[in-house]
């Protein structure tokens, strides 16, 4: 896999300031492993108060409520920490005026415009999905980052990481670009606007590759529908959903799951084909699902 070094200049910023290249490869790295926690908190945030139909529910009991989940996830936040959080995604309750809330990635990188809309793939590797979800063990959450083809649904490439981190990100994109079968084509690569996808290892690996990159303009992962469907599958209908007894115990399961879902299970959106099969084929593949309300 590729590798990323800080330019000339900053290598020669770095001497002025007794600072060697990997501290500052490593302080980078750490910024954005933070930021991709406080991604999840805040989401936590959202979701909680959506759940509970409680959308000015405040800062306080949000922090009770999520201590326990956030120790799942073994995140070590304090109360101050959190309300800043909360204040500079502007998820304060606030009584002067209202504001409207769009993405929870305030983040320095770069958000992409969304390059799929009205977009029908006709051909694998013509778009891919990216996303992460989580398992559960007996010790917290570890995570789970898929990338899928649009197209015939097999996922590309996966990771399971014991924490969340960006280089998990990277790694399950590496084993999608090393499993490509038609690295001709032109691709998308589409995902939310979470740091693990705009930050600059990331970004390079995807330009380097010539991939073009498209994202979601609320920056919420619900609304990518077809990782939504793959982690439904896995976790509903090929054992991901139980606890695990810890990270080891969850990595064989987790494998002969894609491998099932790959190879065995017949997917309603690929012409009763395996992702697998759908693959090997182009051209429209014909849907032998109804839309709720069309019978």
């Amino acid at each position: 896999m590729r590798q990323f070094y800080p330019s000339a200049g900053v290598a020669r910023l770095c001497g002025l300031f007794g600072k060697t290249r990997q501290a500052l490869y490593d302080a980078q790295w750490r910024q954005s492993d933070e930021l991709m926690q406080e991604e999840l908190i805040v989401t936590m945030v959202k979701q909680t108060r959506k759940d509970l139909r409680l959308p000015k529910l405040g800062g306080v009991k949000l922090y009770n409520l999520l201590k326990g989940k956030l120790t799942e996830h073994r995140i070590k936040i304090g109360r101050d920490t959190f309300f800043r959080l909360l204040r500079n995604n502007d998820l304060l309750v606030k009584r002067r005026k209202r504001y409207v809330l769009t993405t929870m990635s305030k983040h320095r990188f770069k958000k992409w415009p969304n390059l799929i809309e009205n977009l029908t793939a006709d051909q694998p590797e013509e778009l891919w999905v990216s996303d992460i979800t989580y398992l559960r063990t007996e010790n917290g959450f570890v995570y789970l980052f898929l990338i899928t083809d649009a197209y015939s649904r097999k996922i590309m490439g996966y990771h399971l990481s014991q924490e969340l981190k960006v280089k998990g990100g990277i790694i399950a994109l590496g084993k999608a670009l090393n499993a490509r079968q038609y690295p001709q084509r032109d691709l998308i690569h589409h995902s939310d606007r979470g740091i693990q996808y705009c930050c600059e290892p990331y970004v390079s690996l995807l330009l380097s590759n010539n991939i073009q990159i498209s994202m979601t303009q609320s920056g919420s992962p619900y609304d990518n529908a077809i990782a939504e469907r793959v982690n439904g599958i896995l976790k509903a209908e090929l054992g991901l959903n139980k606890t695990f007894k810890n990270y080891s115990a969850a990595v064989e399961p987790l494998s002969q799951s894609i491998h099932a879902y790959n190879n065995l299970r017949p997917h309603m959106s690929c012409d009763y084909l395996t992702p697998d099969q759908a693959h090997e084929k182009q051209g429209k593949l014909t849907k032998k699902w109804r839309k709720k309300g069309n019978m």
